[in-house]
């Protein structure tokens, strides 16, 4: 039988082919305050107690299908067609990296194209690139973006109910950039604050971005909102944490917003802790030579046929660093290929149904919530605002109450109290097409009884 672990005599030769005396001498460059010292490590196990011992660690875990789910804030499930995941793990997708030949990469570029092409129709917009690494970042994309556009305005108007999280990467983003950042509040309404944004707004601002439908789940007016920003100066940046929801809504290309941008994750990627994710990108034609990433082109070969080529590549990659258009800016090709399936499954008709479907089972709960009363410790934050699939449910101790619909086996939202106290206190619940009537008429009943 083989013997796996080294013996002092293997030790020995490697040290000698390294140069070093002991093992402490080949360390010696590490601080002692960061080695974990010896390892308690059990015997080394064959194959079949290894299996044996990740199953029993795979059953101890709770899956969202184990549950009713309403969990949101972000990231949402989706139903996602099995064909999807059999055409990305083909190995001419799954292994292809980046499209650097376009004269072997046909396949990979015509993907990312058809992308491209989805996100321009979805947005409203002249030109969108091969995708970013999630909504977060591409609103970072945007601001700079702006910056370089408007060179000599150096401030960032964020109006309402921006993703905290997002928020956070953009303050990291912007700081050392020398680009500061005004926050509106939000009105009674739930929507932003058209006064205060209104005040917010000056020949410095080089940006202003929007999230519709927004954090606290309310769609906000961009037909009013579009116009304002654009009589300022600034550029536009309508934020979507939830692609769904541009099968239903206008999206802010129609209203002169100059980017639409943020996560993709809605159509085809799952749940799955937060990643990976898929930000999008689309803008003016007038901004496409300050646009981050790539952009995949049509063409005609010498013989006249269809291809396609890397038509821009402003990445550090591709040219200087110091003329690059941004330095994060790879594209998720293969979560993008996954969009780009499912969307070419579900056509306009059936992204529009998705829309619709999780909108109107949304709906449902938002009634069943405010038929409890106003005297229900869980009741609608906004109840006359417009929401789209997503509604925060004010609670005096969401945390708790969470606790006791899991108990029930129910995951009946994402508490506020994560994102800290400048947000209402309680749950934000979120219904998509795969929540069925029986899942939310169990969360109805539970918060009955347990509100």
């Amino acid at each position: 039988m083989h013997r796996y672990l080294a013996g002092e005599d293997d030790r020995r030769k490697m040290l000698d082919a390294v140069g070093c005396a002991s093992v402490e001498e080949l360390l010696a460059s590490i601080p002692q305050e960061v080695r974990c010292g010896a390892l308690d490590l059990p015997p080394a196990a064959s194959e079949e107690e290894v299996r044996r011992q990740f199953w029993a660690y795979a059953i101890a875990n709770s899956a969202p299908e184990c549950f009713a789910s309403f969990l949101g804030a972000g990231v949402y499930r989706h139903i996602a067609p099995a064909v999807a995941d059999a055409m990305l793990q083909r190995g001419e997708f799954f292994t292809a990296y980046t499209p650097y030949q376009p004269e072997v990469s046909q396949g990979t570029l015509q993907a990312v194209f058809e992308f491209q092409t989805f996100v321009c129709q979805l947005t409203q917009l002249d030109v969108a690139n091969a995708s970013l690494y999630d909504g977060a970042t591409a609103v970072v994309e945007a601001v700079m973006m702006a910056a370089r556009v408007l060179p000599k305005r150096r401030r960032v108007v964020v109006a309402g109910a921006f993703h905290p999280d997002w928020s956070a990467v953009l303050d990291t983003y912007c700081e050392p950039m020398g680009l500061a950042i005004t926050r509106v509040g939000w009105g009674a309404d739930g929507r932003v604050d058209g006064g205060e944004l209104a005040g917010a707004l000056g020949n410095d601002v080089c940006a202003v971005v929007v999230q519709s439908p927004n954090f606290l789940g309310v769609v906000e007016d961009l037909s009013t909102l579009g116009p304002a920003i654009a009589g300022s100066g600034a550029l536009g940046v309508h934020a979507v944490a939830e692609a769904t929801s541009l099968g239903l809504l206008a999206p802010g290309g129609r209203f002169g917003f100059d980017v639409v941008c943020g996560e993709m994750q809605a159509f085809g990627l799952p749940a799955a802790f937060g990643g990976p994710l898929l930000g999008f990108f689309a803008t003016k034609q007038a901004h496409v030579r300050q646009m981050p990433g790539r952009l995949v082109g049509e063409t005609l070969d010498s013989s006249g046929r269809r291809g396609f080529v890397l038509t821009l590549s402003t990445r550090e990659q591709h040219i200087r660093r110091a003329k690059a258009t941004s330095n994060i800016c790879t594209n998720h090709g293969l979560m993008a290929l996954a969009a780009t399936i499912v969307l070419s499954l579900l056509g306009r008709k059936g992204v529009r149904d998705v829309a619709l479907a999780s909108h109107a089972t949304a709906e449902y709960l938002k009634a069943g919530v405010r038929d409890q009363g106003s005297g229900a410790r869980a009741r609608l934050a906004f109840p006359q605002s417009p929401t789209y699939n997503e509604f925060l449910v004010l609670h005096d101790d969401p945390d708790v109450l969470l606790a006791r619909l899991k108990a029930e086996g129910i995951l009946g939202g994402v508490s506020t109290t994560r994102f800290g106290d400048s947000w209402p206190k309680g749950l934000l619940v979120a219904a998509t097409e795969r929540n069925t009537r029986e899942e939310c008429n169990r969360l109805l009943d539970a918060l009955r009884r347990l509100g």
